[in-house]
């Protein structure tokens, strides 16, 4: 005998409106996303207005110095605002300030990734803990505080390094030195990777332990040392982050101004070696020209201002597209 089963069908599906289609693709459908997506996008906005303000003002200000300048202001190397006509020019102050980070950065990141790797995989807890708790403490010391330091305690110990370079490498004319005082670009190069080392260990410290655990586990199962780990799995998960960190303390390293008007004995000339006494940059020349400068003379500082903005922007930028460049090693993609 056939039987013949009913069974109730399921009630269809009721199909989203037009309105809440185009709601769900925006991401807010509900007062509170709204709010929260207006005011992202507005702080988003604002930043760029902010950016867009500075670089008008610094720009309009710095059109006016630049066109009552009588020397070439990207080669002179000079800078009297007083004279009639004045004379002013960045050469010193550029090449002061690249070369100081530079030494910093060659100083800084590689003590600092040691560092990090040092406090995550390698120092027992009880250990790394405190080490950690320094090292944020040393993030937090003013920049006059260690200014004072580099003046009274590292300037008079640096006579001995200098000895030895000049003894070993003074053949190269880039660390020869006359016996002058040491306070020149590689004193402040120390000192400002000094500065930036806790920067540059605390973000670096926090990207390596957000390297997954699978990973590690997955290499020491084949058989790859410690150190195989970090080279292989470690590193290349946290390639981006240490950029990232570095371009942190090189910004800092850019604009710092008390600490280096503080040890540096500035002067409008450019030193063949790094051991010799002279030579400026941007930010220390702002702070100890400021004061007693002219209108026309603070527009020349504004001027030189813009140019360390844009190469602020230049060097953020520079660490964008290598971290692009990278994605496939960054974390996000692992």
């Amino acid at each position: 005998m056939d039987t013949t089963q009913i069974t109730d069908a399921p009630p269809p599906t009721p199909q989203p409106t037009q309105a809440e289609q185009k709601r769900a693709a925006r991401g807010a459908t509900r007062p509170g996303d709204r709010i929260f997506l207006g005011l992202s996008r507005g702080s988003g906005i604002l930043l760029l207005v902010i950016m867009a303000a500075i670089a008008v003002f610094l720009t309009y200000r710095a059109s006016i110095a630049i066109s009552k300048d009588e020397a070439n202001f990207f080669t002179a190397f000079e800078w009297n605002t007083q004279l009639i006509p004045p004379k002013f020019g960045i050469a010193v102050l550029a090449f002061g300030t690249i070369v100081s980070s530079i030494i910093a950065m060659a100083i800084a990141v590689p003590i600092a990734v040691a560092i990090a790797l040092f406090l995550t995989h390698y120092a027992p807890r009880r250990l790394s803990g405190p080490i950690a708790y320094v090292i944020d403490l040393l993030a937090a010391v003013p920049s006059i505080v260690y200014g004072l330091w580099g003046a009274l305690i590292l300037v008079p110990h640096m006579n001995g390094l200098y000895g030895w370079l000049n003894d070993y490498l003074g053949w190269t004319g880039i660390f020869s030195w006359q016996q002058g005082a040491p306070r020149s670009m590689l004193t402040v190069g120390i000192l400002l990777a000094i500065m930036i080392l806790p920067i540059i260990t605390n973000v670096s410290r926090e990207v390596f332990r957000q390297v997954p655990q699978m990973h590690e586990e997955a290499a020491l199962a084949l058989g790859a040392t410690r150190w195989e780990v970090i080279r292989m799995a470690v590193l290349p998960f946290g390639r981006s982050g240490v950029i990232s960190a570095s371009m942190l303390g090189l910004g800092r390293a850019l604009g710092e101004t008390m600490a280096v008007a503080t040890v540096l004995s500035p002067s409008f000339d450019i030193q063949a070696s790094l051991l010799d006494p002279g030579g400026g940059t941007f930010a220390q020349n702002i702070a100890s020209k400021f004061g007693e400068a002219s209108e026309l003379g603070r527009d020349a500082l504004i001027a030189s201002g813009l140019v360390l903005f844009v190469i602020t922007l230049l060097v953020n930028g520079a660490a964008r597209m290598i971290i692009a460049r990278r994605k496939e090693y960054s974390g996000a993609n692992a």
